[in-house]
């Protein structure tokens, strides 16, 4: 049988795929800004009672499978997880302290697909991105 969780009603299974970018696909998830958001994002995800089940920094881009309670809606979420972790990026590493109208780091959009009874596919290929990224690279280069 399935982990199911449950709420004080309900019990759900509910975990999306979600895939979102910085800005104009820049590869800046690297070095100390990679290791701060992968500690950032699973302390927000924690603080609303999300849980990331899996996931993948890439330099241009993050791979998640997450548990969202049904109380919550998927983009609020997103749009939580997005707007913190990019105001305590610019906090650590652009040396802002304040008036944080206007900071940009992550693209307007994102991805998100409904995991359903796919779970164990959808983390193996989050898992293999990076592995699938680097075959892809040296395909396109001749290498």
């Amino acid at each position: 049988m399935r982990d199911y969780k449950s709420l004080s009603h309900t019990r759900w299974d509910c975990k999306y795929h979600i895939v979102f970018i910085p800005k104009k696909r820049q590869k800046l998830i690297y070095g100390a800004i990679r290791k701060h958001l992968g500690e950032i994002l699973h302390d927000l995800a924690k603080r609303k009672g999300v849980t990331i089940e899996e996931g993948h920094l890439m330099p241009d881009y993050i791979h998640m499978c997450i548990s969202i309670p049904p109380k919550y809606a998927v983009s609020n979420i997103v749009g939580y997880l997005k707007g913190k972790s990019a105001i305590s990026i610019a906090r650590k590493f652009q040396s802002r302290k304040r008036n944080f109208t206007g900071e940009h780091f992550w693209a307007r959009g994102y991805f998100v697909s409904t995991v359903g009874l796919d779970e164990e596919m959808v983390i193996e290929y989050i898992r293999n991105q990076e592995k699938a990224d680097e075959q892809q690279d040296q395909l396109r280069f001749g290498l």
